[in-house]
């Protein structure tokens, strides 16, 4: 059943809204909220593969809870048949070995430089479909991924839609671990980035800038991550993408812009996409 989603501009969708079923009237509202959030996750991740890959793909896997449903998608009807001869390029270990346990063929880059697609999750979404990524530290390996396939496919819950990039989720830098504090005050006195605050990531890498350790996060690759706390939005995205990347130290940067296909957001309303503007 087709309706409209009414969403504040700038984020103008097309949308229809799916059924995620009624909860337990004995459940309480916080629990009826995380069962109906986590089931909106695993449609937006199904209804990418369903919509985007076809067999013969070679698909990129993203990393992350969201992510993760389009995974076992992907696993699901290579099992049954629906799918054949796909191949998969995983975003991280935590991927690889989610792919590896359904089953589904897995190559690398090295051999396979065009993708088909690749599917991935967000932490921000702004109108322009700029992203911020690298909330559990696979940053590098996902935009590696990511800027080799024909459409990249961005899957999001509705919280993570923004209308500048920066104060809703702190941006992760993958630094080399060599003179890291030197490193860190150089990205913190970029003009893009002024006003941001830089922390170094500890703990888990995988868990996000909330400190839960007291050692230096390691990302897949043995860097080290600066998550860049901000107040206000980046007023220019792309030029901080510029000025990060150009930062000898930095291996990479949380933005990436310019390179998303669509978006498809998980809403307390159902489902939703935004696809890219075409010039």
């Amino acid at each position: 059943m087709f309706a409209m989603l009414v969403v504040a501009s700038p984020w103008l969708v097309t949308s229809w809204v799916a059924n995620a079923g009624i909860a337990s009237s004995t459940m309480s509202r916080s629990a009826v909220r995380m069962t109906s959030q986590d089931e909106l996750k695993k449609q937006v991740g199904y209804k990418a593969v369903d919509d985007y890959v076809t067999s013969g793909m070679v698909v990129g896997l993203g990393t992350g809870s969201t992510a993760a449903f389009a995974v076992e998608r992907v696993g699901e009807k290579l099992a049954s048949g629906e799918l054949t001869d796909i191949l998969a390029v995983p975003t991280s270990v935590r991927t690889k070995e989610q792919a590896e346990s359904l089953g589904i063929p897995l190559v690398t880059l090295d051999t396979h430089s065009q993708l088909d697609v690749a599917i991935d999750g967000a932490d921000e979404v702004d109108p322009d479909l700029n992203l911020v990524k690298g909330g559990g530290g696979a940053l590098l390996r996902e935009k590696m991924v990511e800027v080799c396939a024909k459409k990249f496919i961005v899957i999001v819950d509705e919280s993570k839609l923004c209308d500048g990039l920066g104060p809703g989720f702190p941006l992760p830098v993958e630094i080399t671990p060599f003179c890291w504090e030197h490193t860190m005050r150089k990205v913190a006195s970029l003009p893009s980035l002024e006003g941001c605050e830089a922390k170094l990531r500890l703990g888990s890498a995988a868990t996000g800038s909330k400190p839960d350790g007291d050692e230096p996060a390691i990302t897949d690759n043995g860097n080290y991550i600066v998550d860049l706390f901000f107040t206000s939005a980046i007023n220019d995205a792309v030029k901080a993408a510029d000025e990060l990347k150009n930062t000898v130290g930095v291996v990479d940067h949380g933005l990436f812009c310019g390179i998303t296909t669509a978006v498809i957001i998980a809403g307390s309303d159902g489902i939703s996409v935004k696809e890219a503007r075409t010039e």
